[in-house]
């Protein structure tokens, strides 16, 4: 006598856990991803418009032209070096870092100059630092 095999019924593959683990790995890579923010900001700088107050007859101003020469209280000094700056701040200050100690440099002045100069005096000791705008022309009304 001949039987029939029975076909045997396929067991269903069961998704379930397949989808369970392709969400863990969802979550963790979108937890442990760093996401950075980009923006390109163009940068405007303010112009001040508020009154000037009181010079006081004693203060260190270090003035930055275009070139990146510095000169110390109206002096020019004879190069463009942080050492020759720093004695230059010496001798203007008296050996006094509570004056006043201003910065003014040219709007087409490298950035990195002024920061030195803010490196300098603050390495020096000087305290009150500032710094120095102009006001923004009168727009003329026709």
């Amino acid at each position: 006598m001949q039987f029939k095999r029975q076909v045997k019924a396929e067991d269903p593959i069961n998704l379930t856990p397949l989808i369970d683990v392709v969400f863990l790995l969802l979550i963790f890579f979108m937890v442990s991803t760093t996401f950075t923010k980009e923006s390109h900001l163009e940068v405007d700088l303010p112009e001040a418009t508020g009154s000037a107050p009181a010079q006081p007859s004693e203060k260190v101003e270090v003035v930055i032209d275009a070139n990146g020469a510095y000169s110390v209280n109206g002096n020019k000094l004879i190069n463009n070096q942080l050492e020759t700056l720093r004695r230059a701040l010496q001798e203007a200050s008296g050996g006094n870092t509570k004056v006043p100690f201003i910065i003014t440099g040219d709007a087409n002045a490298s950035y990195q100059s002024i920061i030195s100069v803010m490196d300098v005096a603050g390495q020096e000791g000087f305290v009150n630092i500032s710094m120095t705008a102009r006001t923004p022309a009168e727009e003329i009304e026709e």
